[in-house]
């Protein structure tokens, strides 16, 4: 399982990647390789306020559907329209261009977990 040093995670398992003050967000190898085969991706609109651990989303597999869970606070300022056409990519790259939303924070993200951290849960 795929667990990148420089992320951040949650008990959840959502990823987030802090770039300044917007972080993009994903789900984690892990969660991706437990759905199975992801048919269908819901995200939220530009300009949408999150609020941290409130559900932004859901991804549909052949097995269920689940919600998704934002890692912080802040405004959505992108979702990625490519997942509409190819919502595969979150399975077969679910750190690179499987990514999910960027967010612009309000503040900085509190109760993230260190790869090494998320390790532990699993």
């Amino acid at each position: 399982m795929n667990v990148p040093g420089d992320l951040k995670y949650t008990k959840s398992h959502e990823w987030v990647r802090i770039e300044g003050d917007t972080a993009t967000i994903g789900i984690t190898d892990h969660a991706q390789s437990e759905l199975g085969d992801i048919v269908f991706v819901d995200l939220p609109n530009e300009g949408r306020q999150l609020g941290a651990e409130e559900v932004f989303g859901s991804v549909e597999s052949v097995k269920a559907v689940s919600d998704i869970y934002s890692p912080v606070s802040g405004e959505v300022v992108e979702a990625n329209g490519t997942l509409g056409a190819q919502s595969e990519l979150v399975n077969s790259d679910p750190y690179g261009q499987g990514w999910l939303i960027k967010v612009k924070l309000n503040g900085e993200p509190e109760g993230l977990l260190s790869a090494s951290e998320y390790e532990a849960t699993l």
